[in-house]
Order: C-alpha cells, then sequence, then structure tokens
C-alpha cells in the first residue's frame, strides 16, 4: 500500500472545528482479532474438561513445546501471566534478599516489581535514546559487589545490546534475564530473542503481539535445570511427573503460578496466524513510519542494525526546534500535538509518566514493611536518568491498534493527520506558548 501525503490548511484542524481525519472506527484495528478457529480451540478446551492445567499432553504443554522450537529453546515454562514469569526465574535463580537487579528506568512497572517479590533491591540505569533498551555503559556504573542479575528489556520489541550486556554479564559472572514481554518474533542478530540470555520471560497478556484470553506468560530457557526448578516453583515447590500420581508434597518454595488450559488453547490457535499477522505489522507499520519521518521534527523508531523489530509499540519523539519551533519546549510541543492528534482521531497516549524509580513504591521504600528489601544492604546511590526523562518529555505512543493485520488503512489516515497538524505549525507553536491563534 503506499501511503501519501494529504495537505490541508489550519481550518480544517479538528481540534478547530474541522472534520476529523481518521474516519475509520476504532472497532474496524481491533486487537487482539478473535476468529471461530480461537473460539472452537476454547470450547474444545472446555469440552476436553482441561479447564486448569493437569499432567499429560495438555494444551499447556503443547504451548510450551511449539514456543521453545520457536525460540530456539530447549526448555519452556508456562506461567499465569509475564510477572510471574520474571519472578519465577529470578526465584529458580537463586536471587534473593540483599542482591541487586539492574534493571532500566523506563519500562513497565513488573520489570522492577519482579526483584522486589524476591527481596531483591532493583538498581536502574539508564537507556539509550534510540533503541530505549539498557544503556551498557549506565550498566557498568550500575554494578556493586551485590548485583546478581541484568534484566535488560525488549522495549517496545526492540530488542536490547545483548552483546555488549552479556560481555557485562560474563565479566561479573552475573545471570540475565530477558524481559521480553513485548518483543514475541523480534530477533537479535539471527536469534530469535528468548534465547539470547540465562531464560527469558514473555507476557501472553490480551494486549501483547501474541495473545491469550487475559494473562499468561511463557518462560524459556536452555538450562534445562532451571527450568526444572521454575516448574516446581510454579506449582508450590511439587514435583509434576505426568506418569506418576500426584504426591502434593513440596520440597521447595512455591507458588500458583499455572496456566489455564483455556488460555492456552487461545494462544495456540492465535499463534497458528502469528506469521502471518507479523508480516502485515511489519509492512503497515514501516510505510507508516516512512511518511512521518518524511515530517521535520519527528524521530520514528527504526531497528537497529542486526535487529528485527516486533513493533509492539511506536514511539514518536517530537523535537520542536527540527521543526523550526524555536523557542518551544519539547513536553509543550508533545503536550500540544497529543491534543491536536487525539481530535483527529490518532489514540495517541504517554506510555510512562515518569521514570520508574521516581514511582512511589520506589520512593517510599516501604516493600515489604520496615524498608525491606532496602535495609538488608548498604541503599543504592540515588541516580540521575536524563535520556530515560527526556524520552518521556518528548514523546508519545500508539498501542494496540497497529498489531491488527488490517492496519494499514488506518495507519494512513493517522498519518494525514500528521500532515494536517504539520500544515499548521503556526497554531502549534501559538498553542504551544499559550497564545491563542
Amino acid at each position: 500500500m503506499t501511503l501519501s501525503p494529504q495537505p490541508r490548511t489550519q481550518s480544517e484542524l479538528a481540534a478547530f472545528g474541522g472534520k476529523a481525519a481518521v474516519t475509520q472506527p476504532p472497532e474496524a484495528v481491533q486487537w487482539p482479532v478473535v476468529t471461530d478457529a480461537d473460539r472452537a480451540a476454547v470450547t474444545q478446551a472446555l469440552d476436553g474438561r482441561m479447564v486448569s492445567d493437569s499432567a499429560g499432553h495438555t494444551p499447556v504443554s503443547r504451548l510450551e513445546q511449539e514456543w521453545a522450537l520457536r525460540c530456539d529453546s530447549a526448555a519452556c515454562v508456562a506461567t499465569s501471566n509475564g510477572t510471574t514469569a520474571l519472578s519465577l526465574i529470578l526465584a529458580g535463580l537463586g536471587v534473593g534478599p540483599g542482591d541487586e537487579v539492574i534493571v532500566p528506568a523506563l519500562s513497565f512497572i513488573a520489570s522492577a516489581l519482579a526483584p522486589l517479590h524476591q527481596l531483591a533491591v532493583p538498581v536502574f540505569a539508564d537507556v539509550d535514546p534510540v533503541t530505549f533498551c539498557l544503556d551498557p555503559q549506565a550498566v557498568r556504573a550500575a554494578l556493586s559487589p551485590r548485583t546478581a542479575a541484568i534484566l535488560p528489556v525488549h522495549l517496545h520489541g526492540q530488542p536490547a545490546d545483548m552483546t555488549a550486556l552479556g560481555e557485562i554479564a560474563r565479566q561479573h559472572q552475573l545471570a540475565v534475564v530477558e524481559d521480553a514481554a513485548q518483543a514475541h518474533g523480534a530477533r537479535y542478530q539471527g536469534r530469535p530473542v528468548g534465547s539470547l540470555a540465562t531464560a527469558a520471560a514473555f507476557s501472553l497478556q490480551v494486549t501483547k503481539n501474541l495473545p491469550t484470553c487475559g494473562e499468561g506468560g511463557l518462560i524459556t530457557t536452555d538450562d534445562r535445570q532451571l527450568a526444572d526448578r521454575i516448574r516446581m516453583a510454579r506449582q508450590f515447590g511439587e514435583v509434576i511427573d505426568p506418569a506418576q500420581q500426584r504426591e502434593y508434597v513440596s520440597h521447595i518454595l512455591g507458588w500458583n503460578s499455572k496456566m489455564s488450559s483455556v488460555q492456552a488453547a487461545f494462544t495456540l490457535s492465535q499463534l497458528d496466524r502469528f506469521d502471518d499477522y507479523e508480516r502485515a505489522r511489519q509492512h503497515n507499520v514501516q510505510a507508516f513510519l516512512g511518511r512521518l519521518e518524511k515530517l521535520p521534527g519527528i524521530v520514528v523508531p527504526r531497528a537497529a542494525p542486526g535487529t528485527t523489530h516486533a513493533w509492539h509499540i511506536l514511539r514518536l519523539r517530537f523535537d520542536p526546534e527540527a521543526a523550526g519551533l524555536d523557542g518551544v519546549r519539547p513536553a509543550s510541543f508533545r503536550s500540544v500535538l497529543r491534543r491536536l492528534l487525539r481530535a483527529e482521531g490518532v489514540p495517541v497516549s504517554r506510555y510512562q509518566l515518569m521514570p520508574l524509580p521516581e514511582q512511589q513504591v520506589f520512593v517510599d521504600r516501604i516493600g515489604f514493611g520496615k524498608g525491606y528489601p532496602w535495609r538488608l544492604g548498604s541503599p543504592p546511590p540515588s541516580g540521575d536518568y536524563p535520556v530515560t526523562r527526556a524520552v518521556i518529555e518528548d514523546s508519545l505512543t500508539i498501542q494496540k491498534r497497529h498489531l491488527n493485520p488490517s492496519a494499514g488503512p488506518s495507519l494512513s489516515q493517522y498519518a494525514d493527520a500528521f500532515d494536517k497538524i504539520w500544515a499548521n505549525l503556526g497554531a502549534v507553536a501559538a498553542m504551544a506558548s499559550g497564545t491563542r491563534s
């Protein structure tokens, strides 16, 4: 599909009473796409009385086998969600009280809560301004004798710099845990994410590129002993052998973090279409970004060299100076653009309002009460995260709508909306300066 610009005049801006550029209804690009095949898969799981996971060959075990193959990993363990996947990996690695785990200052909250769940301290490091993933130099600066693991996040579907991070880990004998919650199908130097570190955690939450009908998670690893420990921790610390009757004996500390067979059946059905959807997404997103990158002052995301981006979220950065708006603050530019774009029907949002270390849970350090786990060791130094702060200040994101394989026409209209606004940057400058045009 060829996306062509449609120049407009100021009087046509929707915020000033004009017709909105986006006429495609939101339901045209709903996500996930639920088909009769998905419904049949769920019904079959229900009819087979496999509502919860059980021993034997189930939708859960089939999903684990298929995802391990896709990730070129020796083992896969399904979990209740992506957050428990991270926590179970850390538990299986023995990360615990007083340990430190380095996480990016820009991510979803679960990346930093998972260490806390193990009574370990999340230590934050800044991100790269282009990939939005952990900056290896910032990781080096955050190392301490208590560091037990590095937790890179393949944010928005862009793989982190796993070569540099892996080298740091080898030098300091650290585990590396991929947070691949947003990166299903992404690749790094020809290898799938999920096969690049000690272990990896994926989310199957309903908004993800590979969804289930609610919540779910997957863990991949080449360490079969680690996978066995995770399976035990997933189900009350028990040893579950499909060939034997369940004994109900807990050998280690465990939780109830299993995935239901209904959820697994839904995801297996979605997985049948995953490659087709991914091809359509790559085409649609790259055509859309190709339109936007022609407009001065928009910095579009691009896959880093040697990687394949999964495009789970599209983060656009805005540079008022490059747009010719001298004296306009990036935050003011972004704020006005958000108002104008939403008026045109473009579903932009901010996605993270502050660096993770500024969220209240990490500022107050109450944790499990009385300051644990921070009081178990010397508190990590308070850091500054200038790149994370700048990215949050000057960017907006598009989520979910572009995941639908039929999103091409909607993305074309989103691009039309950007063209309308860029044809009226004088009005944008006036609004950003607090004046009316």
